[in-house]
């Protein structure tokens, strides 16, 4: 996940690296009859020196058949979001509106093989479970006829990246005032989510005169 991509600048390389950590997107493709999406858990990794993320879906999934080869899906990583009200500024007339932070990775789509299921199932749960303070849980520990079930009932896709986007909204374009006065409302916050987002606010600007909560 660490492994520098050289065909990726270094600001896609962090929306990368926020991806690999959020594990879990919305992935789109588009049929005859318009788009179609799933919510997918991830894992991002690399083959031939070039990213990927991987995804599972279940058998009849309707995107299932679109990984051909050639078409191009998208996927969409989202992280932290806040309303930010108009009067949480330090000057006038600003419009309420919302910050966030996202990534868009898009390429290429292509269905893997039924074998590559549980190297599949093992990588994201491996991920996953590095999460929790806990001894990991793996497919290993599972009744055997009921994995080997639920693995045959899954497809997993390969979707080779070579558009990384990042999509952060973080008040970039106003004052310095402002930021300060916007970040320190998300500092205050009891909401980790808008408190994380503080903190790329501040990061985005050190040396201003943040409030400390």
């Amino acid at each position: 996940m660490h492994v520098l991509r050289p065909q990726f600048h270094i600001e896609e390389q962090r929306a990368l690296e926020f991806a690999g950590q959020r594990g879990f997107g919305t992935i789109v493709a588009a049929d005859e009859r318009g788009p179609r999406a799933s919510h997918v858990p991830f894992v991002l990794g690399e083959r031939d020196g070039r990213a990927m993320v991987q995804i599972h879906l279940t058998a009849k999934n309707p995107l299932v058949p679109l990984a051909d080869g050639s078409r191009r899906f998208l996927l969409i990583v989202a992280g932290d979001d806040a309303y930010i009200s108009n009067d949480w500024y330090a000057s006038r007339d600003n419009v309420s509106t919302w910050l966030y932070d996202a990534v868009h990775l898009s390429g290429v789509a292509h269905l893997r093989d039924m074998d590559q299921n549980r190297g599949h199932g093992d990588a994201l749960l491996a991920v996953a479970e590095a999460r929790l303070p806990k001894p990991p849980w793996d497919l290993a520990q599972m009744e055997p006829g009921k994995r080997e079930s639920m693995l045959a009932a899954i497809r997993v896709i390969d979707l080779m990246v070579d558009s990384v986007e990042g999509q952060a909204k973080l008040n970039q374009h106003k004052s310095d005032a402002d930021h300060v006065a916007v970040a320190g409302r998300l500092a205050r916050s009891e909401e980790s989510g808008h408190r994380r987002l503080a903190r790329k606010m501040q990061a985005l600007r050190p040396g201003l005169n943040y409030e400390v909560p």
